[in-house]
């Protein structure tokens, strides 16, 4: 498979919580830090993802939002 995204991060499930609809995805990375998603709870059964698989954050965005206090 080929894709256009260029960040992609490679890391370990940690958690998964399923909700009706969605499903809250923690990969943990090499280094510690946690990338949370948010994804359908039908894609999350369609990959057979488990705590403790690896799995691969894939970020594409045309823009990133900024915020201060």
């Amino acid at each position: 498979m080929k894709i256009s995204a260029k960040n992609i991060l490679k890391g370990t499930i940690k958690s998964i919580t399923m909700g009706p609809v969605n499903a809250e995805i923690d990969i943990e990375l090499p280094g510690g830090d946690l990338i949370t998603s948010i994804i359908t709870h039908s894609s999350a059964e369609e990959l057979h993802l488990a705590v403790g698989s690896t799995a691969y954050a894939v970020i594409k965005a045309s823009n990133v939002m900024v915020g201060v206090d």
